[in-house]
């Protein structure tokens, strides 16, 4: 059983290290047939990611809300639930925390700053339940669900910035300092760079769903609930209490995300063409960190490199920053197929197995 599980493992670690190696060689071989030079593309993402402590504060800004998207995710994954919602989920937290801080401009910061926060949290945390209770009791579909949330949520925000937070106008004012996560020391270390307070958040968050998904109860739970919901249910589980409590964190830490953007990143809230790309790159990251907190890590700042690196190619090489998105694309089509790619391991092992007997 022990060696099962160990094979296991492996190829968890295997199946996002062979997408991320794949999706790369394939943005390589797109270079190649429009005759750009792959091996100076990526040396100039990788120069505009690291080169300078501006990129790896840039970097680190990035990777924030992207963690904090993916955690929520990835808490309702485990529990059985497909959250296409996040990116109306972080949009609320957004707007939640951005509008917080406009009501309330003159509370002191260590008021202000953790209210804008959990205005956040709890913003999206409500929107995510909307699906949640609708799952629970009458079993509809969380996926059809969340999507049309995440349209309502565009459209709810456009209109609040439009007539409420503002008089026809397409932004907010910027937040006051009291309700900012932008931290001087940061800013000095890594030159100027946008990197604020919210990495340290998005880090302890980490720590705090591993430890929920883990080392609990309500996580062992999750993942009844997302194996077998009446199984769970004949062993004494609450199913629906279950159902609707995954929602509500996976929604929670979705509108985290967004308030790191309102609070950190931007500083205002804005009329939106389309969802903020943060919430599906977030899906993405989670998808391709196979739901665990220490892998959502290292593919945020995976996507956070490509994202920031990207932006430098055109300048350094000539190579289209569109390339990046094939790229991520192509990452994302691989984790997809992992069924391929466990199959050919598979094979592979085997074949080793009958050389070495």
């Amino acid at each position: 059983m022990s060696n099962q599980q160990g094979a296991t493992r492996i190829q968890g670690i295997i199946v996002p290290l062979l997408s991320v190696i794949l999706g790369l060689l394939i943005g390589a071989i797109v270079m190649w047939s429009f005759g750009y030079d792959a091996i100076a593309g990526y040396s100039a993402m990788l120069k505009g990611a690291f080169g300078s402590p501006f990129y790896i504060g840039e970097l680190l800004r990035e990777a924030t809300p992207l963690i904090l998207v993916a955690l929520g995710f990835a808490v309702a994954n485990t529990a059985g639930f497909f959250n296409i919602g996040v990116a109306g989920q972080t949009l609320f937290g957004w707007l939640a925390s951005v509008s917080v801080a406009q009501l309330l401009p003159e509370l002191p910061k260590i008021v202000l700053l953790p209210l804008c926060i959990l205005a956040g949290v709890a913003a999206g945390a409500l929107w995510a339940g909307i699906a949640g209770v609708l799952r629970a009791y009458f079993n509809t579909s969380e996926v059809i669900v969340t999507i049309m949330l995440n349209h309502t949520a565009l459209y709810i925000n456009n209109h609040i910035v439009r007539n409420v937070l503002t008089d026809s106008g397409d932004s907010t004012a910027r937040i006051t300092e009291n309700a900012s996560l932008r931290v001087p020391f940061l800013s000095e270390v890594t030159r100027n760079s946008t990197l604020h307070a919210g990495i340290f958040i998005a880090l302890i968050m980490i720590a705090v769903v591993w430890v929920l998904m883990k080392k609990t109860t309500y996580g062992f739970e999750f993942r009844s609930v997302g194996l077998n919901p009446d199984a769970a249910d004949y062993a004494g589980m609450n199913a629906k209490k279950n159902i609707i409590l995954a929602m509500l964190i996976s929604g929670g830490l979705a509108g985290l995300g967004g308030a790191m953007e309102g609070l950190g990143n931007f500083q205002n809230m804005f009329v939106q063409g389309a969802m903020p790309s943060v919430g599906f790159d977030g899906m993405a990251v989670a998808l391709l960190g196979i739901g665990s907190p220490v892998g959502i890590l290292f593919a945020a700042l995976l996507f956070s490199t490509l994202k920031i690196g990207g932006t430098s190619m055109p300048l350094m090489s000539g190579v289209p920053v569109e390339i990046v998105d094939i790229v991520i694309a192509s990452i994302i089509f691989f984790v997809g197929a992992s069924y391929i790619i466990r199959l050919l391991v598979n094979k592979l092992s085997k074949v080793n197995k009958k050389e070495v007997a």
